[in-house]
């Protein structure tokens, strides 16, 4: 029955994910009978420069893409302090060789996991959301500093409520897909610490010894692919901050209402650069976790099919706008798309 309630979460958001991916996959397909589906999704994942100006109904202002990344740092700032309390005072640090040979002595039929209050998987699986979160929180705090610094969003840019609503979905249940293993762990930690505080009062709360090389030692410990998997994280890190570095350059120095084609970093080789970025940040998750989490998964797919399916409009955007658009950029994804 634990078991159980340990997974209604994280089906819960494969679920999720599921549903977001099939219809973009769906009106993907090059069938004039699924064209409806297409002209439908689009109009919804219209914004900015793609949004033509009469399509105000139903609309916001781009600029609120400001709300994303404000909710985005609270939530994932928020699942990253409780969930590293919780692994700091609940989890003893594991090594993953250990993890690794008392997982294998499970599948072959060995002894249980079972050690103490938590097994060597969970643990491993605590440490390890904390390693993802704090790639997360990396991402969503450059995010909100473009947005408020970097981004001039054109006051006529709009987006579609439901795109926005999308997005806001988006940056709620993508951190929680990053932890969501121990997610309810996490919660019941929380609700019995603030009982206590409640029932006892502060001054009858035992005292809190914070070792510092403690808090982070086991980071160090999870396992060389978490290390590969934060490199990749941070080489996608790096070009879309340079990417987008460069689209706000293009804002500064232009009028309002007027565009130009980018170049530089990967603009010479693809038309959305930053949709490309993001697609190696999330697959830098699934690579740090041993390619095994299927929740994250499907985190990556949704994020592949919905950031090419609004590339793929980008890039016909730039060839109907500028005749001398280079004719060698892909879409999003060289060679491929």
């Amino acid at each position: 029955m634990e078991l159980e309630m340990h997974m209604v979460l994280p089906q819960l958001l494969r679920l999720a994910w599921i549903a977001g991916t099939l219809p973009i996959l769906i009106a993907s397909i090059p069938i004039p009978k699924l064209k409806f589906l297409h002209t439908i999704l689009l109009g919804f994942a219209r914004r900015g420069k793609i949004m033509h100006s009469s399509s105000q109904k139903f609309t916001l202002p781009q600029r609120f893409f400001l709300h994303f990344y404000i909710v985005a740092s609270i939530w994932t700032t928020f699942l990253l302090v409780t969930t590293w309390c919780y692994a700091y005072t609940m989890v003893p640090p594991v090594r993953e060789s250990s993890a690794y040979s008392t997982i294998t002595s499970y599948l072959i039929g060995g002894s249980a996991l079972g050690t103490g209050s938590t097994t060597m998987l969970q643990r491993h699986a605590v440490w390890q959301a904390v390693f993802l979160l704090l790639l997360m929180e990396a991402q969503v705090l450059r995010r909100l500093f473009e947005t408020i610094y970097v981004f001039k969003y054109s006051p006529s840019a709009r987006m579609h409520v439901l795109g926005y609503l999308t997005g806001m979905f988006f940056y709620l249940a993508a951190p929680l897909s990053l932890c969501a293993d121990c997610a309810l762990d996490v919660f019941y930690f929380l609700v019995n610490l603030v009982t206590k505080f409640i029932v006892i009062g502060k001054d009858h709360m035992p005292p809190v010894e914070v070792e510092l090389w403690q808090v982070v030692n086991p980071l160090f410990r999870l396992g060389w692919r978490h290390w590969i998997g934060a490199t990749v994280f941070f080489w996608g890190w790096i070009h879309q901050q340079r990417c987008h570095k460069i689209l706000g350059s293009l804002r500064n120095s232009r009028q309002a209402e007027e565009y130009a084609i980018p170049h530089g970093d990967w603009f010479e080789i693809v038309s959305s650069p930053h949709y490309l970025s993001e697609m190696v940040i999330y697959g830098s998750f699934v690579v740090a976790t041993g390619w095994s989490n299927l929740t994250i998964w499907l985190l990556l797919v949704f994020v592949l099919a919905n950031l090419s399916f609004a590339a793929v409009e980008t890039h016909r955007w730039y060839h109907k706008k500028f005749e001398d658009y280079p004719s060698s950029r892909f879409a999003v994804i060289p060679y491929i798309l």
